[in-house]
């Protein structure tokens, strides 16, 4: 046997003969060697035990001085930093405590030695003071600047590189920070002040400095100056307004003090530019000193027009007020589908389209002794369509007076163009107007008309705001951001109206604006460029200007109409400045910095007709017998490109014929008030048998942008109420469906209520549409209903004036526009918007966010064969990846033009 360990003991088998005592022995040796095992094992453990415990205490001793020697470290860099930040504290408290002892010693110098009483040196060294508490406070200003949490820009990182992330919040470290920065918010709208010690004034102090927690820097660069003595009044009591009589109002004009010379001027000159500021006068004015001078004894009238119908209609009513008439008698207005005139009319007021429409009945303006083409500056389609038809008819008329007026710079230009006539000059302003500026340019001008108004309605004395914004959707924004400001200030500062006014606000909420402001209260009202022209609210004291305005523009190349938001220009910011300076002294704040009015303004707004689709001036001008456009004589000629387009669109329609005379069909076009394609749509009821759902549609059209109202608050009722009106057959037949069931109701304003619908937007469609039929029955055409199961002769009807607005479902599942193969997408207001019809019919192209079609319907491929064989071809409409106008008709319309 082999010996495989020495801690083994291998015992032999005791042998036969072995006695007791071998076996004591043994025994002995076996309990020896066990002792000798044990011994073995314990040295050996000892041994290990030794050296783990070496081997831990060796790293906790290193692990130590690692400890105390980082300490060390970060001692020795730590107490540098606290010095500073003691020092910095302690410097802080000094300061304050030496800005606190300053002011006391400045406040009782003053008190003690009187300033007559010291020296010059002891002056100077007040005056050193009080320029080191100056300095002190205006640093104290900035630090309060530079605590305030910013957002800033990201850096631009390399590949590879990457930024650390920045809280624009500290507090939002902080675990649930919105729920106790909410709670700490409502805590502090809601602390309650005890004391009945100016507890009035403390409540508005505080309101104040919470409604001025962000202020806008403005700078006064120049003032409009004013012409009457009320400039050194802020403004006008309540009962100085109700003492001043009309006729004391008239005389304030500045336009009064040269009533003779201005008389004079008129009989001495067949053609006068006159030349006012916003508010001088001339508007009101000038109709009545003609109709006193005795222009209106041989039985003529006194003619004025305005770009725009609420200015029309406004200021007719005003002159009447003054003249102490009815309207509608001595004094009445012409709009588009509305007449307020009669026999005994002597003064009429009127849009410039209407004034255009009266030249095909009466070409020499044959009852008209004088004629004013007001706001000349607007640059509006058809009032330089009338620039060129007056002075032609100045030239043969030498008793018919014409009067430009404007109220911009630019005047020498139309003293020019109406063969160097002269100009009459109204110097001075009603009142003066102080323009400021914004030291720097402002990202958001929402946000900046909000903080404006309130810091005016905290700062300024009483009187009414006019803030200008671009449309219905900023206002209804401002609107919102006023209401929730104030109403966290509940009563601790004084009423604040906020008014708006947009073309779709209903009527009743539009004559708000007019209503007298209640005592020790202020109105702000937001508004669009309407109320830069002829249109006067009472009390306007503080105007406020963004800079900007929606400009409609038409693309020839494309056939879309795009309204975008662009800059306004000098002319239309002095007009708008001028709004604050008409019953008392004002002050413009415009949100832009002077720099920018200098350098990146233009002087005057783009003329519409170099903008805007021609066709219907075109139109009219064929039907007066202007054949060759090109030498119309245009202030500012349009665009060859635009002049062409109109001229294949009325060749398309029939209008024209092939050496671009008007046709027979285009003569009884020319009779409707409307677009070209609107009149062939209505011709074209005739032949399909369904003129009275024709007539209707038409007249929805006309008025279809302001039909639904839809307030904020009741966003889904309204919605809801929309939809239920929506017809399978498209939006076309869903505005028909909404005049008819408001017929069955009786024409009641309670129906339009319930549905969301605006009484005076129907009361106007009707108005249109009885102005319609009448223009029917004048070009011989019978009244007809096709039913209303029989959808198909009213869509070809429209399909037969619509043809050029067609839109095809592509293989990509978009819609492409046929004339010009472009992308386009159904309108989310349309009825068919869930639905994609292969064939659409538009009835506008607009670009907002992106190209809509408004007011779509669908149609089938081969009606265009039916309605358009002269435009489309069988093959154009097979193909599905472009289909094109015919190059022949384009090639013929050019060569005649």
């Amino acid at each position: 046997m082999s010996n495989h360990s020495t801690n083994r003991t291998i015992i032999p088998p005791p042998s036969d003969d072995s006695s007791s005592d071998s076996e004591e022995d043994a025994r002995r040796r076996d309990l020896k060697a066990r002792d000798e095992f044990a011994q073995r094992l314990k040295k050996r453990d000892e041994a290990r035990t030794r050296n783990v415990a070496a081997s831990s205490g060796s790293r906790a001793y290193a692990e130590a001085a690692k400890r105390l020697r980082l300490e060390s470290e970060d001692k020795d860099k730590l107490i540098p930093q606290l010095r500073v930040e003691s020092r910095r504290k302690y410097l802080e408290k000094r300061k304050d405590d030496k800005v606190v002892e300053l002011e006391a010693d400045i406040r009782d110098d003053e008190y003690l030695f009187p300033e007559a009483d010291i020296t010059e040196r002891e002056r100077q060294d007040r005056a050193h003071k009080k320029r080191l508490l100056q300095i002190a406070q205006e640093h104290e200003k900035a630090r309060d600047l530079e605590r305030v949490q910013r957002y800033h820009m990201p850096k631009d990182t390399k590949q590879g590189e990457t930024e650390a992330y920045v809280e624009v919040d500290e507090r939002e470290r902080v675990p649930h920070s919105e729920q106790k920065k909410w709670e700490a918010e409502r805590l502090a709208s809601a602390t309650y002040q005890f004391g009945a010690k100016d507890a009035s004034k403390m409540a508005q102090q505080e309101a104040y400095d919470l409604l001025l927690e962000d202020q806008i820097d403005f700078v006064e660069v120049f003032k409009m100056d004013g012409t009457k003595e009320q400039d050194r009044k802020p403004e006008l009591t309540e009962r100085e307004k109700k003492r001043q009589t009309i006729a004391e109002t008239q005389k304030s004009l500045p336009i009064y003090a040269y009533k003779e010379d201005l008389i004079r001027a008129i009989k001495d000159h067949q053609i006068l530019i006159v030349e006012g500021e916003t508010g001088s006068g001339k508007t009101t004015q000038i109709p009545q000193y003609l109709y006193e001078a005795g222009f209106t004894n041989e039985g003529k009238k006194i003619g004025c027009t305005q770009p725009r119908r609420v200015a029309a209609m406004s200021v007719a009513a005003r002159v009447a007020e003054e003249m102490n008439v009815k309207l509608g008698n001595e004094v009445g207005y012409s709009i588009r589908f509305e007449d307020n005139t009669s026999e005994r009319t002597v003064i009429k007021y009127m849009t410039d389209g209407t004034l255009h429409r009266e030249f095909l009945s009466e070409p020499d303006l044959a009852s008209y002794s004088v004629m004013i083409i007001d706001e000349a500056h607007e640059r509006t389609l058809h009032t330089d369509i009338l620039f060129g038809l007056v002075k032609d008819v100045a030239r043969f008329r030498k008793d018919l007076k014409l009067l430009i007026s404007s109220a911009t710079l630019d005047v020498e230009k139309f003293c020019e163009f109406f063969d160097n006539a002269p100009k009459f000059r109204i110097p001075g302003r009603r009142y003066s107007v102080d323009i400021f500026y914004t030291k720097a340019p402002e990202a958001d001008y929402i946000e900046a008309c909000v903080v404006t108004v309130l810091q005016i309605h905290a700062t300024q004395p009483l009187g009414d705001i006019l803030v200008f914004l671009t449309g219905q959707e900023e206002i209804e924004t401002c609107q919102e951001m006023l209401q929730e400001r104030m109403k966290r200030l509940g009563s601790k500062v004084r009423e604040l109206l906020i008014l708006p006014i947009y073309a779709n606000l209903p009527s009743d909420m539009q004559a708000k604006i007019f209503e007298p402001t209640p005592a020790n209260a202020r109105k702000v009202v937001l508004a669009t460029n309407i109320a830069e022209t002829s249109l006067t609210i009472d009390n306007i004291i503080y105007v406020i200007d963004p800079g900007f305005a929606k400009q409609n523009n038409f693309n020839a190349r494309t056939g879309m109409e795009t309204l975008l938001v662009v800059p306004i220009s000098k002319a239309s910011a002095n007009q708008r400045a001028g709004r604050a300076g008409r019953v008392a002294p004002g002050k413009c704040f415009r949100l832009y910095t002077a720099w920018a009015y200098q350098n990146e303004l233009e002087e005057n707004t783009v003329p519409e007709i170099q903008r805007i689709n021609l066709g219907n001036a075109v139109l009219m001008l064929k039907a007066l017998g202007i054949n060759d456009l090109l030498k119309f004589d245009f202030l500012d000629p349009p665009p060859q490109q635009m002049l062409i387009m109109a001229l294949e669109q009325l060749y398309a329609l029939g209008a024209l014929n092939h050496h671009g005379e008007l046709t027979r069909l285009g003569r009884r076009m020319a009779e409707f008030p409307v677009d070209p394609m609107m009149a062939k749509m209505l011709l074209g009821s005739e032949r399909y048998r369904c003129s009275e759902e024709a007539v209707t549609i038409a007249a929805m059209l006309s008025v279809n942008g302001a039909i639904f109202y839809r307030p904020k608050d009741k966003i889904i009722h309204a919605d809801t109420a929309r939809k239920n009106f929506d017809h399978r057959e498209g939006d076309h037949l869903s505005l028909l469906q909404v005049y008819g069931q408001w017929a069955e109701a009786g024409y009641g304003t309670q129906w339009c209520y319930e549905n969301f619908i605006q009484y005076r937007s129907m009361r106007r469609a009707r108005d249109v549409r009885d102005q319609l039929v009448g223009l029917m029955q004048r070009v011989e055409i019978e009244m007809v209903s096709a039913g209303e199961r029989d959808t198909v002769g009213v869509r070809k009807a429209i399909t037969s004036g619509y043809f050029y607005h067609v839109a095809r479902l592509s293989r990509s599942g978009h819609y492409r526009t046929v004339k010009h193969n472009q992308t386009v997408t159904i309108h989310p207001n349309s009825a068919l918007f869930e639905d994609l019809p292969r064939w659409l019919l538009y009835h506008e192209l607009v670009f907002t966010t992106k190209e809509f079609m408004r007011a779509v319907i669908p149609i089938e491929s081969k009606w265009l064969l039916e309605v358009a064989p002269h435009y489309y071809k069988a093959k154009d409409l097979e193909d599905s990846t472009n289909m094109k106008m015919p190059k022949t008709v384009g090639r013929t319309m050019r060569t005649d033009a």
